[in-house]
């Protein structure tokens, strides 16, 4: 009988073992230097009404698996803002390195 469950995407983890789940940390560490320019970034784009958080989220959750573990928190956001101004025409990809 084959396995009709959706296979989950790469940013739901919870409950899968291989990727040894621990309880949430309360006291986080704030954004460095380089976080809180991505954060202004995204700010930014949500105030000129290019990006949506939702839109930064689809674009995080559609990193491919051994991308997504190979970048740091706020990479992924740039990665996500980087391909959704790419999507839109915002940016062209022939500029990107």
């Amino acid at each position: 009988m084959p396995d009709d469950r959706p296979i989950p995407a790469i940013h739901d983890m919870g409950g899968i073992a291989r990727f040894h789940c621990t309880p949430v940390e309360h006291d986080e560490a704030p954004p460095d230097a380089f976080g809180k320019k991505v954060d202004a970034l995204r700010q930014l784009l949500a105030q000129k009404k290019l990006m949506t958080v939702d839109e930064l989220r689809r674009g995080i959750e559609s990193i491919p698996e051994a991308e997504y573990f190979a970048l740091g928190y706020y990479e992924r956001w740039l990665r996500s803002i980087t391909a959704l101004m790419v999507e839109k025409g915002i940016v062209e990809k022939d500029i990107l390195p």
